[in-house]
């Protein structure tokens, strides 16, 4: 929301109030509160009207401030709130002195200078942003009718951080614009407006920048930003209401600030290794029935194309009826006997729902007599026509409506299901009356965090801890906790590819662990041209799902060329299961994304800063989707000796690389120094790891140790392979197992001799094989 008229004036209408002075401070021992005029005061007549600032600012854990900004600090603060996880022994130092309030917490300092009344933020030495005298405001858009009468209308609380020269702005969610959110406006509201426009259905109130800081900020309502575009050297943000409250979060990479900020918010949960494997939808609006299904199936299995999980989109319950929770009998007779013949073909099962209750369900009037839908003011059950006829909305602030809807759910998974795509959550009125009393406008973004919760804690009720996954659409902050995430509705063609990579990587950069997309797209149906294409994207995301609107998205569906792709990528990417679940593993424990840009992984190489077309898989190998049908790949290779790992073809990196791949065939470059680990299974996501891995060691580099580590199913146990080259020997350290791997040295001399294990010499690859858990091998180069 922009306020100004220039750099000197407001908007018509428009009033702003900024500090001027801090003339009065109190420390304690994590908090200290500031008082700050909005005007000079010169004697004590000046103390008897206008607005006052008061700040309260804290630390929640160590390298994180957090700025309270107040104007009034009666307003009563109502629900929702995002659920923070603050570490109540955290540490900080206040001091005061002549000139400055300083307050400090880990490395991050906060400096309140008092004479210009400007707040800056440092890491160390090193300045970060920070507030300038008029940086922070109370604004009124509509003024009040009279002296004694307060009016809550058109009053926002705003506050300007500095941008340096060269400092780009990433994250607040997924989003589909460009991935450098420099210049834009930004609403943070969630919509259902597709993958091509301004709107998402996962909108989160946190950036980051290629300076190393985050700004997290902590309202759930919407949030208006304005990165570089009202001011072009300030990233603004304004709520409304009376109270501001921001984070300012530190750390030694951008890395670093999603670990800490993962930590502040929720960390991923651990998606069960199925999960990771082949997904295959119906599609939704498509005719089907068991023996459609069937014929999907048998279809890949014909083709020994692996698939892991199959899911029944919406009209497997009859239509109208959304959501009963009940089969179609008219096309399911048997859904019971269904399932447990698909789960006998070693398939999990996905079923689709949504948060509504459409009229015609036979839920409708239980929930309606209940209570267990939100309401009118009047008292009436909230409905309208939009998505479905006539449908209400269920109330997660009631508890009892909770349980019934879990209720729903369990007795699905009782006859076979094993997860929900939990589509919707993003229409959601701002005039509604909850159970809870919680405020409606801060309700619309919040409501999809409560109802993937229910939906993820149902499932993890009955799975198990780290075997829960729903597939997700819309989300808020924290909502990462519940993975995974799809990336919404988009075309089938190669602009809508591109820019649902550009939408998961901004909400990767936003704390989001896990994300997939419509391989192919869904609206339409695609070129066979771009459904190959997509497929060796979509196989090498964190999770892979074929789905569609109005066309099956079966590989037959486009010719017989396409199932080989998809077999061969669905193949490779069980095969790389010990190398994905030790990043998944990452993702959950610490917070950096399976997938990440290349500026997260390559924050000081300043050629990845624009880069929205590659990325990261893990921390080890470069993946580049081909974007036209001419099979060309443009892709820029950061230093140093890379190593294609379907080709073994060799770049030198810092520079942009320009090549021709077939369908069987993408740019999945693994840099130098790098182990990966890579199974003996290429038909199932889940299997143990550790059996007969091989981890291939890439470019050594002499006195830089290589390190991977390998989990069993249930995690309880670890292999780790460490490799370090200097000169003419190669130190194999491997800990953890007494099961058989092998380690396959890639571009390296032969070896000549190698001390407490097997070896042999395999072409230009030195393999060196041990069968043995805590042992050390030193190999002594030709």
């Amino acid at each position: 929301m922009k306020f100004s008229n220039g750099c000197w004036l407001n908007k018509s209408g428009v009033q702003t109030f900024s500090p001027q002075e801090i003339y009065s401070t109190k420390i304690e021992e994590n908090l200290l509160t500031v008082h700050a005029p909005c005007s000079k005061i010169y004697n004590r007549g000046c103390t008897l009207g206008g607005p006052v600032i008061t700040y309260k600012i804290s630390s929640p854990m160590e390298n994180v401030i957090r700025v309270r900004a107040y104007h009034y600090m009666g307003e009563e603060n109502k629900s929702p709130s995002f659920e923070l996880y603050e570490n109540k022994n955290t540490t900080v130092l206040i001091e005061e002195n002549e000139n400055n309030v300083i307050f400090k917490s880990g490395n991050l300092k906060l400096e309140y200078d008092k004479n210009t009344v400007e707040m800056s933020f440092y890491r160390g030495n090193q300045k970060l942003t920070s507030s300038k005298s008029r940086g922070l405001a109370y604004v009124k858009t509509e003024p009040e009718t009279n002296f004694l009468e307060a009016s809550d209308k058109g009053i926002y609380m705003r506050e300007q951080l500095q941008l340096a020269v060269g400092e780009l702005v990433y994250g607040l969610g997924e989003r589909f614009t460009p991935f450098v959110k420099n210049g834009q406006t930004i609403e943070v509201w969630n919509e259902d407006g597709g993958t091509s426009t301004e709107q998402s259905y996962k909108n989160i109130p946190f950036y980051l920048t290629n300076k190393g800081y985050g700004v997290f900020v902590n309202h759930p309502e919407k949030v208006s930003f304005e990165v570089g575009s009202e001011k072009v050297t300030k990233v603004q943000f304004s709520v409304p209401g009376e109270c501001l409250d921001y984070f300012i979060i530190g750390g030694a990479s951008m890395k670093e600030v999603i670990e800490n900020y993962t930590s502040l918010t929720g960390k991923p949960a651990m998606p069960p290794a199925w999960s990771f494997g082949l997904w295959l939808s119906t599609s939704f609006t498509t005719n089907y029935d068991e023996a459609t299904v069937n014929e999907f199936v048998n279809g890949m299995k014909d083709r020994d194309i692996p698939l892991r999980v199959f899911h029944f989109d919406c009209f497997w319950m009859k239509e109208f009826n959304w959501c009963d929770f009940e089969w179609d009998n008219r096309v399911f007779p048997d859904p019971k006997g269904m399932l447990k013949r698909l789960k006998e073909k070693d398939l999990n099962i996905c079923v689709w729902i949504n948060p509504y209750i459409a009229q015609e369900s036979k839920l409708f009037e239980e929930g309606k007599a209940n209570g267990y839908f939100i309401k009118k003011a009047n008292g009436d059950v909230w409905q309208w026509d939009m998505w479905q006829p006539a449908m209400a909305i269920v109330d997660f602030t009631n508890p009892v409506a909770c349980t019934w809807y879990s209720a729903k759910l369990k007795e699905l998974m009782a006859m076979g299901v094993d997860c929900f795509k939990t589509d919707f959550g993003e229409r959601i009125p701002t005039d509604a009356v909850y159970f809870d009393g919680s405020d409606p406008y801060k309700m619309h973004n919040y409501y999809t965090q409560m109802y993937n919760k229910v939906v993820f804690d149902t499932i993890k009720e009955i799975k198990g801890e780290n075997e829960a996954v729903v597939f997700a659409r819309s989300a808020t902050t924290g909502g990462q906790q519940f993975p995974v995430h799809w990336g919404g509705d988009c075309e089938s063609d190669y602009e809508s590819m591109a820019e649902s990579l550009r939408g998961g990587l901004s909400l990767c950069m936003s704390g989001f662990g896990f994300w997939s997309h419509d391989i192919g797209g869904f609206e339409s149906t695609s070129t066979a041209d771009v459904y190959k294409r997509w497929v060796a994207f979509g196989l090498l995301s964190s999770h892979s799902r074929l789905h569609g609107s109005t066309s099956y998205r079966v590989p037959w569906a486009y010719d017989e060329d396409a199932s080989e792709v998809v077999k061969f990528f669905s193949k490779l990417k069980c095969s790389l299961m010990p190398y994905l679940f030790e990043t998944a593993n990452i993702a959950h424990t610490v917070g950096i994304p399976v997938m990440r840009s290349m500026i997260l992984e390559f924050q000081n190489d300043p050629a990845c800063t624009y880069l929205d077309k590659q990325y990261m898989l893990g921390d080890s190998i470069l993946i580049a989707p081909i974007f036209n049908e001419d099979g060309e790949a443009n892709y820029y290779l950061p230093e140093g000796t890379w190593t294609n790992f379907i080709t073994g073809k060799k770049h030198e990196g810092g520079r942009w690389v320009k090549e021709n791949h077939d369908y069987l065939s993408i740019p999945m470059m693994v840099k130098e120094n790098s182990l990966i680990a890579i199974g003996h299974e290429d038909t199932v996501p889940d299997y143990d790891f550790r059996e007969d891995v091989k981890v291939l060691a890439y470019e050594l580099k002499n006195d830089v140790k290589a390190t991977t580590k390998v989990l069993d199913m249930s995690r309880n146990e670890v292999l780790e392979v460490q490799v370090l080259k200097h000169e003419n020997t190669i130190n194999i350290e491997a800990r953890g197992t007494d099961k058989a791997w092998t380690i396959v040295l890639k571009n390296v001399v032969n070896v000549k001799e190698v001390e407490g294990a097997e070896f042999k010499v395999d072409g230009n690859d030195t393999v060196v094989i041990a069968k043995s858990g805590n042992i050390k091998i030193l190999c002594h180069l030709a």
